[in-house]
């Protein structure tokens, strides 16, 4: 198998595994074929999932795919295919985004923790990793439309490993949502509380598409209960400080109103025979004829 042999090939020495990766990337970025491109995204995307760390390593330093313009105008069916092409490549780059995040490969990522993640993961690390967790699901969320065209065994190919890294990427959320329970939530502060309430509602959005992308519906729904209950409690959160901020706020103009009078307040009285500053002069008085 070509693909075995290239993992082979760059699996122990960097000179090697970096002349294998610049390979790659020099094909990918010169052909105008949709066809070679998906093929040189593929190869790419297995190196994350199956390469050796000397490998992987070489692909971290290349974070810009940058294919945002790419566009096979050969029929009708290549120029589809370029839809796949730029949504493929942002999807890698966004995974080696959210691998450096996390601390290590989102493609293929540790069978067990070596450590207590209470122990090594502050909260503002957790939010920094739900934020780019929810980036991911987003993106893959962009897929085209043309879902039918994963009868093309390419496609095809192209989608399971994006289903595969969708299911890691929920279950690593799903890992961080129960983080926060409900004591911890009401010790965020506000500002951190609405950008939790904004990732939560990012992920909801995406979810119709990715039943409709991988059929799995059945299999998250629990996933996606945790992930709605979550939103929930947040919400409550937001919505009682709310409360309670229109309830201090009222009851400081009550205060203000039964307090003593200002300064400004007694400087209205007159003085002498001026009043605000104007000369002060006596009324006369027009009482009419008697």
């Amino acid at each position: 198998d070509l693909l075995d042999d290239v993992l082979a090939l760059g699996a122990h020495h960097r000179p090697t595994a970096s002349a294998v990766v610049d390979s790659i990337l020099q094909r990918l970025h010169r052909t105008q074929s949709a066809f070679v491109a998906l093929k040189c995204l593929l190869t790419i995307h297995h190196i994350l999932r199956r390469g050796s760390p000397v490998l992987k390593a070489q692909l971290s330093h290349h974070h810009l795919l940058n294919l945002s313009t790419f566009r096979d105008d050969s029929d009708s069916d290549t120029v589809e295919l370029s839809k796949w092409v730029r949504w493929y490549a942002e999807v890698i780059q966004q995974t080696l985004i959210v691998s450096d995040s996390l601390g290590f490969s989102l493609s293929s990522p540790p069978s067990h923790k070596t450590q207590n993640r209470e122990e090594r993961i502050t909260f503002r690390n957790s939010m920094r990793e739900l934020n780019s967790l929810v980036g991911m699901v987003e993106q893959i969320c962009r897929a085209p439309d043309s879902l039918h065209y994963q009868r093309i065994s390419m496609v095809y190919e192209v989608m399971k490993l994006a289903g595969e890294d969708y299911r890691i990427t929920l279950r690593e959320i799903v890992n961080r949502v129960t983080e926060f329970g409900e004591k911890l939530i009401e010790e965020l502060s506000s500002e951190t509380v609405e950008e939790l309430l904004n990732d939560l509602k990012r992920l909801e959005d995406c979810k119709e598409k990715v039943f409709l992308m991988f059929l799995n519906k059945k299999k998250s729904d629990g996933t996606w209960d945790s992930i709605a209950q979550l939103r929930r409690d947040v919400e409550e959160v937001k919505q009682r400080r709310e409360n309670l901020s229109l309830v201090a706020f009222q009851g400081g103009e009550l205060t203000g109103l039964a307090g003593p009078p200002s300064a400004e307040s007694k400087s209205v009285v007159p003085r002498g025979k001026r009043w605000l500053d104007v000369q002060w002069n006596h009324l006369a008085v027009n009482n009419g004829p008697r």
